[in-house]
C-alpha cells in the first residue's frame, strides 16, 4: 500500500495572514517522516466564490469552475492537517467556505489541527472539529497550539517557530495519532 498523502491546508487567506508559517513549519517537520507524504495546499490558489450552489456537491454536481477544481485537490489526500486561525472565536470564513464546497470528498479521512491566535487558537479548533464530524471526517483528539508568548515570539519578534523546541512533543504526538488514523481509514476504504 502506498504512503497516505496529507495536505497541510493553510486556513486564512488575509494578505498579512501568519498561517504561512506553521504551515511551512509542520511541512518542514513531517517531511522528515518515512510513514505519510505531505503537500501544502494554499486556499490562496482556490478563490472561491462564496458557497452559492444548489446544494452539496453530495447531491448536486458543482457548477463553480474554481469548487470543481478545490473538489478534485481535496481527494488526492488521504488525510489533512488544517492551519486554523481564531478569528473572533471561530475558524476564517474561507476555511468554513473551502470546507462547504466539498463533501464526499472530506469522508473517512482524518484531520488534524495546527491552531494559532487568541488561546492558541483553541476554541476554533474545537469549532472546526464539529464541523469535520458533519463531513464525515475524523479529527484527532492530538493538535499543536501556537499561543500567546510563542505567537508573538514568531510574529513580532522574528523568531522561527523551530526555535520553540517546547512544541516538538506535540507535534510528534499529532503526526503519530495522523499517521494511525490515515493508514487505518486508507486501509478501510480500499477495502471497501
Amino acid at each position: 500500500m502506498a504512503k497516505p498523502k496529507i495536505a497541510i491546508i493553510i486556513g486564512s487567506t488575509r494578505d498579512v495572514r501568519f498561517g504561512d508559517k506553521p504551515a511551512q513549519w509542520i511541512y518542514d517537520t513531517a517531511s522528515k517522516r518515512d510513514d505519510m507524504d505531505f503537500e501544502i495546499v494554499d486556499l490562496r490558489d482556490f478563490p472561491l466564490p462564496f458557497f452559492n450552489e444548489k446544494a452539496s456537491n453530495a447531491w448536486v454536481p458543482t457548477e463553480s469552475e474554481v469548487g470543481r477544481r478545490w473538489q478534485k485537490k481535496v481527494a488526492e489526500f488521504d488525510g489533512y492537517i488544517f492551519v486554523v486561525a481564531e478569528y473572533n472565536r471561530s475558524i476564517t470564513a474561507a476555511l468554513k467556505n473551502a470546507l462547504d464546497y466539498s463533501y464526499p470528498e472530506w469522508n473517512r479521512k482524518p484531520a488534524a489541527a495546527v491552531g494559532y491566535g487568541s488561546v492558541g487558537g483553541a476554541r476554533a479548533v474545537e469549532h472546526f472539529r464539529t464541523i469535520a464530524v458533519e463531513l464525515q471526517m475524523v479529527p484527532t483528539r492530538p493538535g499543536v497550539h501556537i499561543q500567546g508568548a510563542d505567537f508573538f515570539a514568531v510574529w513580532q519578534q522574528g523568531k522561527a517557530l523551530s526555535e520553540l523546541t517546547h512544541l516538538e512533543p506535540g507535534v510528534k504526538t499529532m503526526l503519530d495519532d495522523l499517521s494511525w488514523w490515515a493508514t487505518a481509514l486508507k486501509t478501510a476504504r480500499e477495502k471497501a
